[in-house]
């Protein structure tokens, strides 16, 4: 296997991420391409006529969509077209046969690939149920394996001892990986949590990047990265009535740092005023400061007045655009 160099965020239809890939150097772009979970719920297409990411492509993951007649990845892959933004559609093995092929005419019409998602422990158990799972996706889509960059999703890694776990698991399933001529391979987790809620507030809190830590200790050559970026694997269920604290989930090398701001009265401005000023005179602040990204300028411009403090898709997006320059920067020696 050949690693390709790429980065593969999964992400959330949502403002936050998106304003994050909108804002990516070229340099950036060039390396990451984001995998999109599009929800029931709201539809993708005007935020990215929007926000435009400025990524070569966008992988679109329909998995949690409802069968239809008229197959989404099609329409889409058409007004993307359109709008000049490249799509590569996301395969898994649960799909039907009908959105399988419908996932292959998708990809002929813009790059000529795809990217299978895989979960080990939900898709195969086994290398006879992968070897089953994969030959009748490839065969529903018409596509090859050396058109699809296959992304084995070990999904939540929730804590230390699990990790291990995960670890071995994820070893089985490169070894089975080995014998397809796949285009890529990459392997991802994730371990934030799904609730910060129950954090500490006015100090920064360390959550360990057990995803990161699980590939490091892979050591496998050829296989690339990916991860849920700042976000957890898991879904929060329900609606979030209460008013959210500013806060930000700061990457650094092997964790993250959750900073929740509750003090200096109750105007939002003042809160992530001295949460910004708190971080970039922290530790964890890069040494070249706002130069770092698009989400650390908007930071450090924070720190420096209260007026602005954005909302909690500002808090995303700031948090997103630094942790892709992090995984692409501070992390390529370990990931690239």
């Amino acid at each position: 296997m050949e690693r390709d160099g790429v980065y593969r965020p999964i992400l959330r239809p949502r403002r936050g991420e998106l304003t994050a890939l909108a804002h990516l150097s070229e340099e950036e772009a060039a390396r990451v391409e984001p995998i999109v979970e599009l929800d029931p719920s709201e539809s993708i297409l005007p935020l990215l006529r929007e926000l435009r990411p400025r990524t070569g492509a966008v992988a679109l993951d329909f998995g949690n969509l409802p069968d239809s007649p008229g197959e989404p990845s099609v329409l889409v892959a058409e007004k993307l077209r359109r709008m000049g933004i490249g799509m590569v559609p996301v395969l898994r093995p649960y799909e039907s046969g009908f959105r399988l092929k419908a996932h292959g005419l998708a990809a002929r019409m813009h790059l000529d690939r795809a990217i299978l998602r895989l979960r080990p422990h939900a898709d195969a158990g086994n290398p006879a149920e992968a070897d089953s799972a994969t030959e009748r996706v490839l065969r529903a889509s018409e596509l090859g394996p050396e058109n699809v960059d296959l992304l084995i999703d070990l999904a939540e890694t929730a804590c230390a001892a699990h990790a291990d776990e995960v670890v071995e698991r994820a070893r089985r399933v490169l070894r089975w990986a080995r014998t397809a001529s796949w285009r890529s391979v990459s392997v991802a987790s994730g371990a934030m949590p799904p609730n910060l809620d129950d954090l500490p507030t006015d100090r920064p809190v360390r959550v360990g990047r057990l995803d990161a830590r699980v590939w490091a200790h892979l050591g496998e050559p050829g296989v690339g990265y990916a991860d849920y970026g700042v976000t957890s694997p898991v879904r929060r269920l329900g609606v979030q009535h209460h008013r959210q604290l500013p806060t930000l989930r700061y990457t650094s090398s092997l964790d993250w740092w959750i900073y929740r701001w509750a003090r200096r009265g109750g105007r939002s401005d003042d809160r992530c005023h001295d949460l910004c000023r708190t971080l970039v005179t922290s530790p964890q602040w890069p040494s070249t400061g706002a130069r770092f990204s698009w989400g650390d300028a908007e930071i450090a411009r924070r720190a420096r007045t209260a007026r602005g403090a954005g909302s909690s898709a500002s808090w995303i997006a700031w948090g997103t655009s630094h942790h892709i320059s992090h995984v692409l920067t501070e992390s390529v020696v370990r990931l690239f």
